[in-house]
């Protein structure tokens, strides 16, 4: 029976560490300052989030999004012993695209060398569930036969479009940069429970304002109608939040979603090796596997050191732990995820 599998994984991260001490000195072009900018501590955010530091790229303009999403996924072709030409679609999940249109999946593709009308470009906007969406997406792509060769991946670069003020600290000391890939494939398998075994997503979107971004607003001319640089006007141009509601929620459906992949499946916790949540709080995380009773010593968290990396965690997480060595192939994950939208959903496959 074709089925989906998982052929090759890659990740990367920028060289900058910023920690948790750093942010508050940060200014808008998260350059440090003398004076503190920002009314936060060590102390604060670990304490909300379980955070002690996030990567970012150099403020110069020399990188996208799709260059992060790039760094990620030359190591997942390389895993997978695919050649770039033989790549037949790409999946880019962010919600940091190098510009509003086109998307980045081309941008991505001409930077692989791939461009010239062989290769399938799809960009999905599920933010922190982007990963788990565009895997749905390629498992129906690929047990159907449309393509053979598919570059999955999820890439964020957040860092420069954060509130580094008091006014914007619940959300800026949240986010990092950094890409995640898998590269998946077709294989003839007898064992229902290999490879892509279940994906399940869902959305709700009467919590669309509860975390969002509005940059600009196409409805209403002129549609950008605030100036950038006048802090009194200026916060549509960055993401908000309402903190309780969004962690209520996401402890809520990420343990749903756990349950049901579960029991939708018939597998228990002894089919699973690892749970990779979405890596957007550890204060949610331990919820979830507290609610929906997932033994601690298969969770996978990265969030201490990437911080949330929006739609690149789950692949970012599961290969940061297995060039640890911790991970391994053969092991089999479930995965949940919860974003913006709202949007959540789990998925087990094998790595």
């Amino acid at each position: 029976m074709k089925r989906t599998v998982v052929m090759g994984m890659g990740s990367w991260v920028p060289e900058r560490v910023v920690t948790n001490e750093e942010i508050a000195f940060l200014n808008e072009r998260h350059e440090r300052c003398a004076e503190r900018q920002m009314d936060t501590s060590d102390e604060w955010i670990q304490q909300r989030t379980g955070i002690r530091e996030r990567r970012y790229v150099p403020n110069d303009g020399s990188m996208a999004c799709s260059d992060i999403a790039h760094r990620a996924v030359v190591p997942a072709l390389e895993d997978a012993g695919v050649s770039k030409a033989e790549v037949d679609c790409i999946i880019f999940g962010t919600l940091s695209p190098d510009i509003h249109f086109p998307g980045s999946a081309v941008f991505l593709q001409e930077k692989l060398g791939i461009a010239g009308g062989a290769c399938a470009c799809f960009d999905i906007r599920q933010q922190c569930s982007g990963f788990l969406y565009g895997m749905q997406m390629a498992d129906a792509f690929i047990r159907t036969g449309l393509y053979e060769r598919i570059l999955l991946v999820g890439s964020e670069l957040h860092s420069h479009s954060l509130d580094y003020s008091t006014r914007g600290r619940d959300v800026a000391v949240l986010f990092g940069d950094g890409a995640g890939a898998f590269v998946l494939g077709p294989a003839d398998l007898d064992d229902p429970r290999a490879g892509v075994v279940y994906t399940d997503v869902h959305a709700d979107g009467t919590g669309a304002k509860d975390l969002y971004l509005t940059i600009f607003e196409i409805a209403r001319p002129p549609y950008v109608w605030y100036d950038a640089n006048d802090r009194e006007q200026n916060l549509p141009k960055y993401p908000q939040m309402e903190g309780k509601r969004v962690f209520v929620n996401a402890v809520k459906r990420m343990a749903e979603a756990t349950h049901k992949a579960l029991a939708d499946t018939g597998m228990g916790w002894n089919d699973i090796d690892w749970f990779v949540p979405h890596q957007a709080n550890l204060r949610i995380n331990q919820k979830v596997a507290e609610v929906a009773r997932i033994p601690p010593e298969k969770v996978l968290n990265t969030i201490e050191f990437y911080g949330n990396t929006t739609a690149a965690t789950v692949p970012l997480t599961i290969d940061h732990w297995r060039k640890e060595g911790k991970v391994k192939r053969g092991d089999r994950v479930l995965s949940a995820v919860f974003g913006s939208g709202y949007t959540w959903g789990s998925a087990i496959f094998t790595i």
